[in-house]
C-alpha cells in the first residue's frame, strides 16, 4: 500500500463523512457514510446501499444477507472476520436510503441519487486499486453490465475491466427470490467456484 493512496483514501472517506449532496438535492436519506477498508485492500465488493443494521454497525452487509453473504464468500475460502479486516467493502450509494413507501423494504436509491455517489465510487476503486471486484445486486451489477442483461446471463461468469476481474454475485438479501431457485443457485455456486478459483491462484492461505 503506497502511502500517497493511504491519504487520498483518507480524503474520501473524510469528503464522505461529511457529504450532503443528497440532502441538498431533495433526496431523503440517514446521512451516516459506510464502508470499510484500506488502499491495502486486493478484494472490494460493491452493495446496493447500507441498511438500517449497517447504519447501526457501521459496517457493511451486516444483516442477514450479510449472513447469507459470508457463507458464499466462506465457500469460496475467505474467513468473514479477516475478509472485513483487509478486504475493502462499499457500496453505489453510501447511506442508508430509508423505507420504500409501500413498507415493503428498503428504498431503491433513484438514478439520481446513484450519480451523486457514483464519483465516490469510482475513485474507491481508484484508489484501492482491487483485483477483485465483487458486485452484488443489481445496482451494482449495472456498473460493469447493460442494464437489460438478465442476471441468468450474469451471474456465473466473470469480466475483466482495466485490470480488474470481475465476478458478480445477486443481493442475497431474504426478501429476494432470484436466489432460491435450484436454477439459480447452481449460477452461484458457478460464481463461488470463480472466486474461488481466483483466491487461490493470487492470494495467500491466511488471507
Amino acid at each position: 500500500m503506497s502511502v500517497s493512496n493511504s491519504v487520498s483514501l483518507e480524503q474520501v472517506h473524510n469528503e464522505l463523512n461529511r457529504c450532503r449532496k443528497c440532502l441538498d438535492g431533495g433526496h431523503w436519506i440517514v446521512p451516516k457514510a459506510i464502508y470499510s477498508g484500506d488502499a491495502g485492500a486486493h478484494v472490494m465488493t460493491i452493495g446496493q446501499a447500507p441498511g438500517v443494521t449497517e447504519v447501526e454497525a457501521e459496517r457493511p452487509f451486516n444483516a442477514g444477507s450479510g449472513t447469507r453473504l459470508f457463507q458464499w464468500l466462506a465457500e469460496a475460502g475467505f474467513d468473514e472476520t479477516h475478509f472485513r479486516a483487509q478486504q475493502y467493502m462499499t457500496s453505489v450509494t453510501k447511506c442508508y436510503p430509508g423505507r420504500a413507501r409501500n413498507g415493503s423494504g428498503d428504498r431503491v436509491p433513484t438514478r439520481e441519487e446513484q450519480q451523486l455517489c457514483l464519483p465516490y465510487l469510482q475513485r474507491e476503486i481508484d484508489l484501492v486499486d482491487p483485483q477483485l471486484i465483487i458486485p452484488i445486486g443489481r445496482l451494482a451489477i449495472n456498473l460493469f453490465y447493460p442494464r437489460r442483461e438478465p442476471l441468468s446471463r450474469i451471474i456465473g461468469g466473470e469480466l475483466h475491466e482495466n485490470g480488474h476481474v470481475i465476478i458478480p454475485l445477486p443481493h442475497p438479501s431474504g426478501a429476494s427470490r432470484w436466489h432460491q431457485t435450484e436454477e439459480n443457485r447452481r449460477r452461484i455456486q458457478e460464481a463461488i467456484k470463480r472466486i474461488r478459483t481466483w483466491r487461490e491462484s493470487h492470494l495467500p492461505k491466511n488471507v
